[in-house]
């Protein structure tokens, strides 16, 4: 049970049918996170419709399935999945040269942003949406000085560099995020969506000029990835 304003609940497994599944899977998602608004509620509903359009969000799946889904893949290889930790929506996985490393991302009022590093005191970047946020640091962004609203409302805030330094053992490697781990064939319609996004047509002057039906088409989802 996810609770807003501390009184009211709001359960994202009561997302309406088809909305809090997996393409192609009975996972719902389950968290404990209380939202700090309701439009903090909505941002996270919009996230979830857009990742699961994704074919990559795996859903509930632990750390250590995730690491054996990514053990035989090539480092850069990454998925999305839900949080094991009830303070946080959503974890990215990502196959690196020393294994598997998972890294919460965090959920605001101002968007989400990946775990910040003690070590480090330089703000990172935040997004209106977990699939920005992977595209960022695919170096995908739309244009990493500039940033735009979305389906989800709001501006993503795109300061900052997009590289990323991952603690372990002592050691600080890279985030690389060069493949996603799918988990559904996506549909034409979306391969030609994400092709257009990734061409930066999506919101451009030129979006203006489509018909209204493939205009929202095309704004529903507005990631490039």
């Amino acid at each position: 049970m996810v609770t807003f304003g501390g009184q009211n609940h709001l359960d994202m497994n009561s997302v309406p049918s088809g909305e809090g599944r997996v393409q192609g899977s009975n996972i719902t998602p389950h968290h404990f996170k209380p939202f700090s608004s309701h439009a903090h509620y909505q941002q996270v509903m919009c996230a979830l419709r857009k990742l699961q359009e994704s074919g990559f969000y795996w859903g509930a799946v632990g750390g250590r399935e995730a690491s054996s889904l990514l053990r035989s893949e090539p480092p850069g290889t990454f998925l999305i999945r839900d949080s094991s930790d009830h303070h946080h929506f959503f974890t990215l996985s990502v196959q690196t040269a020393r294994g598997t490393k998972n890294l919460r991302i965090h959920s605001e009022g101002g968007g989400f942003f990946l775990q910040p590093d003690s070590q480090n005191t330089q703000e990172l970047p935040q997004f209106d949406c977990v699939l920005k946020l992977i595209a960022h640091y695919m170096g995908k962004g739309q244009g990493a000085e500039r940033s735009r609203g979305g389906a989800c409302g709001g501006e993503a805030k795109m300061e900052g560099p997009s590289n990323y330094l991952i603690h372990t053992g002592g050691e600080r490697i890279p985030l690389e995020l060069l493949r996603p781990l799918s988990n559904s064939l996506s549909s034409l319609q979306h391969m030609c969506r994400r092709t257009l996004n990734s061409q930066g047509l999506g919101g451009s002057e030129q979006a203006e000029q489509l018909p209204h039906t493939l205009r929202d088409f095309l704004e529903e989802y507005d990631a490039p990835i």
